[in-house]
């Protein structure tokens, strides 16, 4: 007989799922209950029981259930989690989902120019500003088209919408759907720069919602410099900061000293592309940069552009960890890769695969919700939410794979 907290669980991330049959929805419950014991195991592994595997199998290939309807009713639970915070930070990244041994797999395809077979997945987790994950906000799902190469001569040409970069506004759609239910909600979107689209500013700005993201490009800006990077080395030093890095690869554990610079700016639009002629935005620019690393070290470099306002010291330091809290939906990318090994999975088609992966997104959701409630509130036991072998388990893992901040 099942624990009521495993069914408390279940039903509140999936039950409301409208899947066109409420005994699917149920169903879905049900599978995620056993998922969620061994979320390493692979599905017969999971399923021991025969007819448990055939039902799963009947319900990943039901081409009647999108995947967007799987997260819908998660999305839905994790506004209540929203709700109960004044600032929610909506993290978006892209990652890859690597079937490389799966080349005759229905509807995958090239990931990048090193290689791979698969799909991309697109992300938005929500993050209190202490990193707590509060839930799955967005997946977009794709696979390249293997007859049809990038088409990077053309980009400037292609339609912001007909570009894997709309991405990053898509998010920001999903994340501005939700906000009439978050009325004293705060909600930022977060992203790398990858996501310095002039567009996605600009979409942002249309549908109210804040952004915060890092400038990889020396864009034209009104004011006394007319480029980005200037502006912000001409701005007074507002803060300092010292920042622990842990080590990786050949790097060395250090504490670096940042400088903090900070100015109001107005982007002007580019003068080529898609997002020509389109109004200047008017944003803040933050600096964070270590003016004297190490011999032969590379200095950690941070250029923030956002909508939030930054008018003090302590606000430039608060913009900086919100930043930072981006590398915590890579945590989530281990879970859900490592922890729940996605990409071992063997389905025949895109299609199943998406759908699978959407109900592993919400179980490595509540698995890195379990570790980081651990990590802030002591006095609340993992056991109080996953089994004992899970916890077991997962422990091993998160000593294995741990997130390192770098100059990224």
């Amino acid at each position: 007989m099942r624990s009521s907290v495993k069914q408390d669980w279940a039903q509140v991330e999936f039950g409301a799922a409208e899947l066109g049959d409420a005994r699917r929805a149920e169903r879905l419950a049900d599978l995620a209950r056993v998922l969620a014991e061994r979320p390493e195991a692979s599905l017969p592994q999971a399923l021991a029981n025969g007819a448990a595997l055939k039902a799963a199998y009947r319900f990943f290939d039901n081409a009647d259930i999108a995947h967007e309807k799987i997260l819908a009713s998660h999305v839905a639970s994790s506004l209540n989690r929203l709700k109960e915070h004044t600032v929610v930070l909506a993290v978006q990244d892209t990652t890859f989902i690597d079937y490389p041994g799966h080349v005759h797999t229905q509807g995958l395809g090239p990931m990048h120019d090193k290689g791979g077979w698969g799909m991309l997945c697109h992300d938005t987790l929500a993050f209190t500003p202490s990193r707590l994950p509060l839930g799955v906000l967005g997946l977009r799902l794709w696979a390249r088209d293997p007859k049809q190469p990038r088409r990077r001569t053309t980009r400037r040409k292609r339609p912001i919408k007909d570009k894997e970069s709309y991405k990053w506004i898509d998010s920001v759609e999903a994340v501005a759907a939700l906000k009439a239910q978050l009325p004293n909600t705060r909600v930022v979107s977060v992203a790398d720069r990858e996501s310095d689209v002039f567009e996605f500013f600009t979409a942002a700005r249309a549908l109210g919602v804040d952004a915060l993201t890092r400038a990889p490009w020396d864009r034209n800006v009104t004011g006394p410099e007319d480029k980005l990077f200037p502006m912000l080395a001409a701005a007074p030093v507002v803060a300092h900061k010292l920042l622990a890095v842990s080590a990786s690869g050949k790097r060395h554990a250090r504490t670096a000293r940042l400088e903090i610079r900070t100015c109001a700016l107005t982007l002007e639009s580019p003068m080529n592309g898609t997002g020509r002629g389109l109004e200047p935005i008017a944003l803040w620019g933050v600096w964070a940069y270590e003016p004297n690393p190490p011999a032969g070290v590379e200095p950690l470099d941070w250029k923030l552009l956002t909508s939030v306002p930054v008018i003090s010291a302590d606000v430039a330091l608060e913009r900086l960890e919100w930043y930072a809290a981006r590398w915590s939906i890579e945590q989530w990318h281990k879970m859900l890769k490592s922890g729940c090994r996605i990409e071992q999975r063997q389905l025949e088609s895109f299609d199943r695969l998406s759908r699978l992966l959407t109900a592993y997104a919400v179980l490595a959701w509540r698995l890195l919700y379990a570790t980081m409630l651990a990590r802030l509130g002591p006095n609340v036991a993992c056991t109080a939410i996953l089994s004992v072998p899970t916890v077991m388990y997962f422990e091993t893992l998160n000593n294995r794979n741990c997130v390192s901040l770098g100059n990224r």
